[in-house]
């Protein structure tokens, strides 16, 4: 793909706007302690709106015990890829998620997924509604009798997390009037423009590879710079656009344990996970690290 065509499209997708969410009942709860182990993964699928113009198949990662959703509620992450991909491509860092103890949802969008026959860089900019469809799904599906994940999803703690075209569809759902429900967001590879990081506050991961060719480690940087809320950057310096999320290569082991305390951090509340991001983040000579999180010491 030509680089300037495509940060050309994401700056037009993210000028555009998208639907959101508002604040609703349901944005507060209690936060459970965060687990001290491991969970099995489980997988399901289901679709959003089947009927629609716009069905959205979802991939579901939740924590599991045996064949079944492990006890109790747990906090919810909305994944969401780039282009020509699909969620099965993320499984590496979106099952080792659901292993700490959250439910991981990943929508593949209509016309920029891997497999699309109508592939269309520009419907980018609808990406983030379809994102809040999603959740306004798992919401209405913790409350439906008879589903095996109802009474297990904690829809008050929402974290927004994806790659490339994904990182700036993330972005994206943090506009102007978000739910209070959103309270923290992973962009990888991705960026942020005009008209997001508006709203409730929540706290910011960018990670981005250092010699990116397809969007250059600045994008994310102005993204990371023009926001004021709580936010941490990570840079794996030499790397392009998302080998580190490769097990085994070089900065994977940083990218998810940062990762995985941010989650821990803003959606459990558990201030010694918050402590942890800027240690597990670093390793000289793989990442460097800039940390304005505001983490209770």
């Amino acid at each position: 793909m030509k680089l300037s065509r495509l940060l050309a499209v994401l700056l037009a997708a993210l000028l555009a706007g998208c639907g959101t969410a508002t604040a609703a009942p349901g944005t507060t709860s209690e936060p459970r302690p965060v687990p001290r182990e491991a969970y099995d993964v489980g997988v399901r699928t289901l679709t959003v709106e089947p009927r629609s113009a716009r069905p959205l198949p979802v991939t579901v990662w939740y924590p599991a015990v045996g064949r079944s959703v492990a006890p109790g509620r747990f906090p919810v992450v909305l994944y969401s890829h780039g282009l020509r991909s699909v969620p099965a491509l993320h499984a590496a860092l979106t099952t080792r998620w659901a292993a700490a103890g959250f439910v991981v949802a990943a929508p593949t969008y209509p016309n920029t997924n891997l497999r699309s026959l109508r592939f269309d860089r520009a419907d980018v900019r609808n990406q983030p509604a379809d994102a809040w469809r999603v959740i306004r799904h798992l919401i209405r599906l913790d409350g439906t009798p008879g589903d095996p994940l109802a009474g297990h999803l904690d829809t008050a703690r929402v974290a927004a997390a994806g790659h490339s075209a994904g990182g700036f569809t993330t972005a994206g759902m943090f506009a102007s009037g978000h739910s209070a429900r959103l309270r923290a967001g992973v962009i990888i590879a991705g960026g942020g423009m005009a008209g997001s990081f508006a709203g409730p506050p929540a706290a910011l991961l960018f990670v981005h590879g250092g010699a990116d060719q397809i969007v250059p480690w600045h994008v994310g940087r102005a993204g990371y710079d023009r926001s004021d809320w709580p936010r941490a950057f990570l840079t794996l310096p030499g790397q392009g656009h998302g080998e580190f999320l490769t097990p085994g290569r070089p900065g994977f082991a940083q990218v998810l344990a940062a990762t995985t305390d941010l989650l821990r951090w803003r959606l459990y509340e558990d201030p010694a996970s918050g402590r942890r991001i800027a240690a597990g983040a670093r390793m000289p000579g793989v990442t460097a690290f800039e940390d304005r999180l505001d983490v209770p010491r």
